[in-house]
């Protein structure tokens, strides 16, 4: 038997999780709502909270988990990428415990560690215990990445598409911002677009060569949108808030599928999957369903709990780890930027 602590720092959510046998059997997500007031997160007070949070989340991990500390084999942690601060203090803890407790210590890719969350049992409606098959296709979409990439194997992944500057969960939060929606914006303007016609607006689509991405131009776009319509008329967000969400709900998710769709023709895979914070998006969700009806891929979409960072994805990282015995050093240090 295997039993591997999870431990997730990388930006604002402090998350502890017991992985046994492949089974996820606790999974503590505190979450940090001092940024709110600030719209944004603030990484010096991210890192501050992690320190107040990290002991309680790994007490409550154990004790869900109804075990012992001693009965832990390893200790998995996020190396990176992410904010510096953050990092350290769950590089730090994770150190000291494996340490301590003299067990090996394990390093995870945060973003290696958004795909294989799929890996997780009892993880896809429908059909609990089915799994995509190597290689497939993933389009991992967070606050602070946006890519494709081609999993061969649990640690043989190929970035083949990336954004070229901002990711689309920054799309989505800074035009939460313009349209004065309170941080975190993005689950805000899914929930609005709901209400929404999508065809109302029309947002200009990037032509960017390759598999890359752009959202920065569909930003300026939106920005001027809007301050134009305010001109005419200064209740015009209030007004139409729901149809202006949807229609740019619509252009993000139409720019990510689009480049998908062709991804998945050029490399003629079959199981396509999503992940990262973004994946929790109802409006790409939904359209990433239909798009695989009619291509004729098995799609593969988390639970919204494992979708948002969680130390759940850790856990299993760290678990498929453990089985190669690749470990690391107490001389491991944080990494705030991290390929695959």
């Amino acid at each position: 038997m295997a039993i591997v602590l999870g431990i997730e720092s990388s930006c604002d959510e402090t998350s502890a999780s017991v992985c046994i046998d492949g089974e996820i059997v606790s999974n503590i997500i505190a979450n940090q709502t001092i940024h709110e007031q600030y719209g944004g997160v603030v990484p010096e007070l991210a890192s501050r909270v992690h320190q107040q949070n990290i002991i309680p989340a790994v007490h409550q991990a154990i004790a869900q988990a109804k075990i012992n500390k001693k009965d832990i084999d390893a200790v998995a942690f996020t190396r990176g990428p992410g904010l510096l601060g953050s990092l350290l203090v769950g590089t730090s803890f994770a150190k000291a415990f494996a340490l301590a407790n003299e067990i090996p210590l394990i390093e995870v890719n945060h973003m290696q560690a958004h795909i294989l969350a799929h890996f997780i049992p009892n993880q896809h409606e429908g059909n609990p215990n089915k799994k995509p098959e190597f290689p497939f296709l993933c389009l991992t979409v967070s606050g602070g990445h946006t890519q494709i990439v081609l999993v061969k194997d649990y640690f043989d992944m190929e970035v083949v598409g990336e954004t070229l500057d901002d990711a689309a969960g920054e799309a989505f939060d800074k035009t939460a911002k313009i349209l004065n929606l309170p941080y975190p914006g993005g689950p805000l303007i899914d929930k609005y677009a709901r209400e929404g016609n999508p065809d109302k607006y029309k947002f200009p689509e990037p032509q960017i060569s390759d598999l890359n991405f752009s959202f920065s131009g569909l930003k300026t776009s939106i920005l001027y949108f809007i301050r134009d319509h305010v001109k005419e008329n200064p209740n015009f967000v209030e007004e139409n808030m729901a149809d202006i969400c949807a229609s740019i709900q619509q252009r993000i998710v139409s720019i990510l599928l689009n480049k998908f769709k062709k991804a998945a023709k050029l490399y003629n895979v079959k199981d396509v999957a999503i992940a990262g914070g973004v994946s929790a998006n109802s409006g790409l969700r939904n359209a990433l369903t239909e798009l695989a009806q009619k291509q004729g891929w098995n799609v593969f979409i988390p639970k919204f709990e494992f979708c948002t960072d969680n130390a759940g994805m850790i856990a299993i990282a760290g678990y498929h780890k453990y089985l190669k015995q690749d470990f690391v050093g107490q001389d491991v240090a944080p990494l705030a930027r991290m390929g695959m």
